[in-house]
C-alpha cells in the first residue's frame, strides 16, 4: 500500500511513471487491494496530466496477467474499438467481424457491453441468439468451430468490475477506455483498433508493439467514430514488421462513395441490419463493414490494397461463407 501511495504521490506532482511503477498500480487496484478513492485519484491524475506510451503498457500488461486465458489453436485477428465513440453509428466491427471469418481468417473480437447503445455486440449477438456469457474453454471451441468468438469483458476479468463503478462516477474518459480494446484474452497478435482521439491514433500503435503484437492497424475517423469511417477520411497508424508509420485512407481508395453520417445511424435494428447485410442486401452499411473488413484482411496478410480486400469480403458475402458462420457461432455457442 505503501508502493501504492508514492505512486499516486508522484502522478499529483505531474510526474509521469515507467511501466513497472503503472503495472504495479493497476496490479492493486484488480487484486482489490487499492481503496476506492486511491482508483479515482490515480485515474484522474493520469487523465488531466495525460497518459503515455509506457504507462498504457504497464496497465494493460496487468489487466493482461489477471484474466483467464482463452487458448484459441490457431492465430485470430481482432477488430474492436474502445466503444466511447459517437453513439450515432451502426455496429461496423461486429458485420466486418463475420466477413472476415467468411474469407477464411479466424475471429477472436473482444468487446465490452455497452449501457448507453443497444448496438453494442453484446446486444447484437443476443438478439440474433448467440449466446455471450460464455467461458474461456467455450469461447476458444467456438474461434476453433465457428471460425469466430465473441469474449465480453465481465466473464473474462471479473477484476475489472471492481474499479466499474469508479470509472461511472468519473464520467470522463481514463486509461481503461484505452486499454480495454488492447486485453484480449486470446493474446492475439493481429488486430485493428479503433480509439477515440486522433491525437491517440500513432501512440497507441506503439503500445501494440509494446505488448507483441505483429500486425496492427489504430484508426481513427475524422467524423468521430472508432472505426474506418465511410463520411471522409480515417487517420491510420499501421504496425508493420516493428515500424509504426501514419497515413490516411478515404472511401474512394476502396471503391466507395462517401455518405453522410445518417446513413451510417444504428441502435436497437442493429442486428436485422447485420443479418441483412449477411444474406446480401445492399446498404451503406454493408459498404462501411466491407471498408473495416478489407483493413482486416490487409493485417492478416490476405491481402495487398484496402480494393482487393474489399473484392474478398464481397466473395465472403456473395457465396454466403459470413451468414454461415454466423449460423455456426449460434450452433456451437448454445452447444
Amino acid at each position: 500500500m505503501e508502493a501504492l501511495k508514492s505512486i499516486i504521490g508522484k502522478v499529483a506532482s505531474g510526474a509521469t511513471l515507467t511501466r513497472e511503477e503503472t503495472a504495479l498500480a493497476f496490479d492493486s487496484m484488480m487484486s482489490g487491494r487499492a481503496t476506492p478513492s486511491q482508483i479515482g485519484g490515480l485515474l484522474m491524475g493520469m487523465r488531466v496530466r495525460g497518459e503515455t506510451v509506457e504507462e498504457v503498457t504497464g496497465a494493460a500488461s496487468a489487466i493482461r496477467d489477471r484474466m483467464p486465458r482463452v487458448k484459441a489453436a490457431c492465430d485470430p485477428i481482432d477488430i474492436t474499438g474502445t466503444s466511447d465513440g459517437p453513439m450515432w453509428s451502426v455496429n461496423v466491427s461486429t458485420c466486418a467481424s463475420f466477413i472476415v471469418a467468411g474469407a477464411g481468417v479466424p475471429v477472436a473480437k473482444h468487446a465490452n457491453r455497452t449501457a448507453s447503445s443497444g448496438s453494442g455486440a453484446a446486444e447484437v449477438l443476443a438478439r440474433l441468439g448467440v449466446k455471450i456469457d460464455l467461458e474461456p474453454e467455450a469461447v476458444a471451441r467456438c474461434v476453433h468451430e465457428a471460425g469466430i468468438g465473441f469474449m465480453f469483458a465481465a466473464p473474462h476479468y471479473p477484476a475489472m468490475q471492481r474499479v466499474g463503478q469508479i470509472r461511472s462516477a468519473l464520467g470522463t474518459h481514463t486509461i481503461f477506455n484505452l486499454i480495454g480494446p488492447l486485453s484480449n484474452p486470446t493474446r492475439v497478435k493481429r488486430q485493428i483498433v479503433g480509439v477515440f482521439s486522433r491525437e491517440w491514433v500513432q501512440p497507441l500503435a506503439y503500445v501494440l508493439k509494446n505488448l507483441g503484437a505483429e500486425s496492427a492497424w489504430v484508426v481513427h475517423g475524422s467524423d468521430g467514430l472508432d472505426q474506418i469511417t465511410l463520411t471522409g477520411q480515417t487517420f491510420v497508424a499501421a504496425l508493420e514488421a516493428g515500424t509504426v508509420r501514419t497515413f490516411e485512407v478515404t472511401p474512394e481508395e476502396a471503391g466507395f462513395r462517401r455518405c453522410r453520417k445518417e446513413a451510417l445511424e444504428g441502435g436497437d435494428a442493429d442486428a436485422a441490419a447485420l443479418q441483412s447485410m449477411l444474406y446480401g442486401a445492399p446498404s451503406r452499411f454493408r459498404d462501411a463493414a466491407l471498408l473495416n473488413a478489407a483493413a482486416a484482411l490487409i493485417i492478416a496478410g490476405r491481402a495487398s490494397t484496402l480494393q482487393e480486400g474489399v473484392a474478398l469480403g464481397k466473395d465472403s458475402l456473395d457465396r454466403g461463407a459470413a451468414a454461415a458462420r454466423l449460423k455456426r457461432l449460434i450452433t456451437v455457442s448454445n452447444a
